[in-house]
């Protein structure tokens, strides 16, 4: 019998697949097993995470949360079935708690998008906990709570938790696309936008590295009296009078409290008001604008997503090519030379003044 390599590899997924589903069976069958749902928008980048846990039996890519029986990833892609990419984690309860697959579900998404994931959108990319019983629906709420209530990313957590439904495994050649596929599966990875993401909230050891759980005491220690007034009172400093106005150095201004990248010097203009001014910002994730009623006006205050810090107000006079110019206080900001953003770790804004 003659087979292309298309058709080999196709069998030995196929084989793969039926591999998983058998091992995963017996397993549960020996032991008191459960089963975890999540839905994470591509469901390539769903796998690994979990695969790696101890205590994870097994890992299957599928649909879930539609109306038709029996869909197929073109269908489901096209957004037509109401599926979404998922997975399905069959644990052992003894090795692993469902709140710690929570933990780590959350830290590999947005949940604060409901048009899709990173490069991914429809609804068919949509984040979801899918719970199996009612003390998995109770852990999920909970945990849900706690990530608003710690304001990691500056918005409200859209992330849906209704009961699991029908599982329908995906085609054999998604199953562990990470393994199958290296190159196309990092280069995908890579651009898809949702590593450039996690790293700005979530440290490696899986801790958010938002800073806005410090106590008031904690920070008037960390802060001088002016960035204190301006980044937790709302301050504004004086014009003309403050670090940053007339810098015409090269490098990215971060968060006084977080750390985190908010401006570049490659976005800053000359604005004459006394105040540093930028034409952009440097990502959404970072940056919330919200209505400022105050003073009998009404603007727009720009705050950091990271620390709920004030930074200063967005106006619609800006040079091309946006048009807007973000008057932001000095005090609510550090200064990063180009020269140092390796050493501190902002390597990848190097690109930027190349």
């Amino acid at each position: 019998m003659n087979l292309d390599k298309s058709a080999i590899k196709t069998f030995a997924a196929i084989l793969a697949l039926s591999w998983t589903l058998i091992t995963g069976v017996a397993h549960a069958m020996a032991t008191d097993t459960q089963k975890a749902t999540f839905a994470g928008g591509c469901f390539w980048c769903m796998e690994h995470p979990f695969e790696s846990l101890d205590g994870v039996i097994s890992v299957v890519s599928g649909y879930i949360g539609g109306h038709q029986e029996n869909p197929t990833y073109k269908e489901v892609s096209a957004g037509t079935t109401g599926h979404a990419e998922a997975v399905e984690i069959t644990f052992d309860p003894e090795k692993i708690s469902y709140e710690k697959l929570l933990e780590v579900f959350w830290r590999q998404v947005d949940p604060t998008d409901g048009g899709g994931q990173f490069v991914d959108r429809g609804s068919q990319y949509r984040t979801g906990i899918f719970y199996h019983d009612e003390s998995q629906k109770k852990a999920a709420i909970v945990s849900k709570a706690d990530l608003e209530m710690r304001r990691i990313f500056g918005k409200p957590v859209v992330t849906e938790i209704t009961r699991a439904t029908t599982f329908y495994p995906a085609e054999a050649y998604h199953q562990d696309y990470y393994k199958e596929n290296p190159i196309r599966y990092k280069f995908y990875r890579s651009r898809s936008g949702r590593d450039t993401f996690l790293d700005k909230h979530w440290t490696e050891d899986g801790k958010s590295i938002k800073q806005s759980t410090w106590t008031d005491e904690e920070l008037r220690k960390k802060l001088t009296p002016l960035q204190y007034q301006v980044t937790r009172k709302n301050g504004t400093e004086r014009p003309f009078d403050n670090a940053y106005w007339d810098n015409k150095h090269e490098g990215i201004y971060v968060d006084i409290i977080s750390g985190a990248p908010l401006f570049s010097s490659t976005d800053k203009f000359k604005s004459g008001t006394g105040w540093p001014s930028f034409t952009r910002h440097l990502d959404t994730a970072d940056i919330d604008e919200v209505e400022d009623n105050s003073f009998f006006m009404k603007r727009v205050e720009v705050r950091s997503a990271h620390s709920d810090s004030h930074l200063g107000h967005l106006f619609t006079d800006g040079p091309p090519p946006t048009g807007l110019r973000y008057c932001i206080n000095s005090a609510a900001l550090r200064f990063v030379p180009k020269e140092d953003l390796k050493k501190e770790g902002y390597d990848r804004y190097l690109s930027l003044f190349k």
